[in-house]
């Protein structure tokens, strides 16, 4: 069996490390002012794969943290998966130059779908599609605004586009440490053809376990942040797991 990807979590404000409660940014708690540190550390805990955010340029809809992801990326040894802002085929390229291997778009997914499917074309293997979700509808511009589209509706569109995966997010779960939405993961992974990374409320270990169950379902991976950054989720350990 394939083993389950773990994405450690970088989340930038004002060149900050912080992690959100449910993607408020009034709700933020500052873990570190040193991007590139906290990037290295999960190097060298064993991480291959890292997951930054540019949290700024979510809402700005343009890069806001270009040179604390930029240290990010350049510190970190394995494959670097950004968000946040990410609205056109210059940003794309731009971060794929850099040495991001995937950027991921969320907004523009639901606003500019034509956008996406370009970018996928262009540079495959190379963009994730966001599925932001609160109860069942896709959330976008930062969380702040909810649509009337399903999150599976959403996913359907992008099955033939050749992008490299869904990071699918339960808003309501997201940095609240109330374990991560398994169910609902799963059934958008068996719902379409495109690996599914899995995203939000990760409180422990216990999630790994019940996500590295599904990989033949299609579940690729899966995001961690505060868990990791709180102490209740051990980074190296939780890659352990993820291999077996």
């Amino acid at each position: 069996m394939a083993a389950l990807t773990i994405f450690p979590a970088i989340d930038l404000k004002a060149g900050q490390v912080v992690r959100l409660a449910e993607g408020d940014m009034d709700r933020a708690t500052v873990y570190g002012d040193d991007p590139a540190a906290q990037a290295r550390a999960f190097a060298d805990a064993g991480a291959d794969h890292l997951h930054v955010v540019d949290l700024d340029g979510a809402f700005a809809g343009a890069s806001v943290n270009g040179d604390a992801v930029a240290a990010a990326v350049a510190a970190f040894p394995g494959r670097v998966q950004l968000g946040g802002g990410i609205r056109d085929i210059a940003a794309v390229e731009q971060w794929l130059a850099l040495g991001v291997a995937r950027v991921v778009i969320g907004t523009a997914a639901l606003r500019d779908p034509d956008f996406v499917r370009a970018a996928a074309h262009a540079h495959p293997g190379a963009v994730v599609v966001a599925v932001d979700a609160r109860d069942g509808m896709v959330a976008t511009a930062g969380w702040a605004d909810v649509s009337d589209v399903s999150v599976t509706d959403l996913a359907r569109r992008f099955e033939d586009a050749g992008v490299a995966a869904l990071l699918f997010t339960d808003v309501g779960r997201d940095g609240l440490l109330k374990g991560c939405n398994v169910e609902a993961t799963v059934a958008l992974a068996r719902a379409v053809s495109i690996p599914v990374i899995a995203s939000g409320g990760v409180a422990g270990v216990g999630d790994i376990e019940a996500l590295r169950g599904h990989v033949a379902d299609g579940v690729e991976g899966v995001i961690t942040g505060r868990a990791l950054y709180d102490g209740r989720l051990d980074l190296a350990q939780a890659i352990a797991l993820a291999r077996q």
